[in-house]
């Protein structure tokens, strides 16, 4: 594009001035006035810088301002293209030797450090419409090539430089990009061979930082629930393991001690037959959280009153709470009639209930409220026994866990009955926590939405 902008400007100006030398000499040439038209060719060559001749309509030269080609016929094609195509001017380069014309397309390919180059400008004389003589302009050029060249030569230079820097930044960009994606691959390629504490650096921004911080929450919540499988098969194997243990003690001493005495026999048969109740309750309720995880847990729903289920489980409860010497009281504002699995929400309200009982002293309170919020139902059961403490709250619901360990082996529990009340409430839409304070009892809170049928 600079080179077509040079070579432009130089033709214009060559092609201007000798259209304008061919317009004032056109009468000298018709009338063949040989003094006027060698005047006119000198000033011409010293106004542009160049030698001018005139030509006849055969190519021969008739005037040299330089006088040594007179009579010489040119065979150039822009001689040509006036004479023969009727074209008004025409421009070329020529190598001054060969007279080889230069391809301005490919000066790349035609560049040759020795070579001195003349630019070729010819213009028409006409007269009477006819083309009577050509001029011919040979200016040196030489001075423009090398300008030319050396802002190829620039260009090339500044083409490499821009190259060299684009391909680096082209692989830094790419570091940066696969730097993340490699912490990434890793990540899951250690959290494929099993090692889920795989966690990736977040330093990237926008997609890669979003999608660093999914695949480590991902990798957090995977790892927290193979902590979890872990702890469940290790409290499974514990819960099973102990009954079991047991009896085999107790067994063996009925095996070995055949002369036992019967009453120590029929007691020990008694306590093989509440750990056998006792394996039985572990296995049962294993075999609903397992059910209740796999999802195939379908409810069987109906319109019923949660009112009147919470006052068959304390009219249940009733003869127990009673041999403790304990009160329970009831506070139902509204009768709360939901659309609802009634065994499996008749399982929550027994399970929390019979906790209540089952875990606060003799003479104790249990209270139990309902009533409606909206769209919701808020079920409360409430005591004033031991509490539980700040630090084990956040447990309650876990699988198997204890607060009181060897009180609650002694009370027949399991440690999954809250958790499959939690996961009961969840089954139906609702939510249930728990409030406490050690010594001051505690609360646990169900909501559970009201939908009609």
């Amino acid at each position: 594009m600079v080179g077509d902008y040079l070579f432009n400007q130089r033709i214009r100006t060559d092609r201007t001035g000798l259209e304008s030398l061919a317009v004032r000499i056109a009468r000298d040439v018709d009338n063949s006035d040989v003094s006027a038209i060698r005047e006119s060719l000198s000033i011409a060559a010293g106004e542009l810088g160049g030698r001018v001749l005139l030509l006849d309509e055969n190519g021969k030269v008739q005037a040299d301002s330089y006088g040594e080609m007179n009579g010489i016929r040119l065979e150039y094609p822009e001689v040509a293209n006036v004479l023969l195509k009727g074209v008004t001017t025409d421009y070329g380069i020529h190598e001054m030797e060969s007279g080889e014309q230069l391809n301005t397309n490919n000066l790349l390919f035609t560049r040759r450090g020795n070579a001195s180059w003349v630019g070729y400008c010819t213009a028409g004389v006409v007269m009477s419409s006819e083309i009577i003589g050509v001029l011919l302009l040979v200016s040196p050029v030489q001075e423009m090539m090398q300008n030319l060249y050396q802002l190829q030569d620039q260009m090339v230079l500044i083409f490499i430089v821009i190259a060299v820097a684009a391909l680096l930044c082209a692989l830094i960009f790419a570091r940066v990009i696969t730097k993340p994606v490699g912490g990434l691959m890793r990540g899951i390629q250690r959290m494929s061979k099993g090692d889920f504490s795989a966690r990736v650096q977040v330093k990237s921004s926008g997609e890669f930082r979003q999608l660093a911080q999914a695949f480590n929450s991902m990798s957090e919540k995977l790892e927290t629930l193979d902590q979890s499988r872990n702890q469940f098969v290790s409290n499974a194997s514990h819960e099973l393991k102990t009954p079991l243990a047991t009896m085999k003690i107790m067994l063996e001493s009925l095996i070995y001690q055949p002369d036992m005495d019967k009453e120590l026999r029929a007691e020990f048969m008694s306590d093989i037959n509440s750990e056998i109740d006792r394996l039985s309750n572990v296995v049962s309720d294993l075999l609903t959280l397992v059910q209740m995880d796999s999802q195939n847990v379908k409810l069987t729903r109906e319109n019923l009153s949660i009112a009147a289920l919470i006052k068959e489980n304390a009219h249940r409860l009733q003869p127990i709470a009673d041999q403790k010497g304990q009160q329970i009281s009831l506070t139902l504002s509204d009768p709360c009639d939901i659309y609802a699995d009634k065994s499996k929400l008749n399982q929550v309200i027994y399970n929390l209930m019979e906790n209540a009982v089952k875990y606060t002293q003799s003479g104790g309170q249990i209270k139990v409220s309902l009533v409606r919020q909206g769209r919701d139902a808020i079920f409360t059961v409430s005591d004033n026994g031991p509490g539980i403490p700040k630090e084990n709250l956040p447990h309650v619901f876990d699988r198997f866990y204890r607060v009181d360990k060897a009180r609650s082996r002694e009370k027949g529990g399991t440690g999954l009955g809250l958790s499959i009340v939690h996961q009961l409430v969840l089954l139906h839409g609702g939510a249930i926590r728990v409030e406490s304070e050690e010594g001051k009892g505690a609360s646990f809170i169900v909501e559970l939405p009201l939908h009609q049928g």
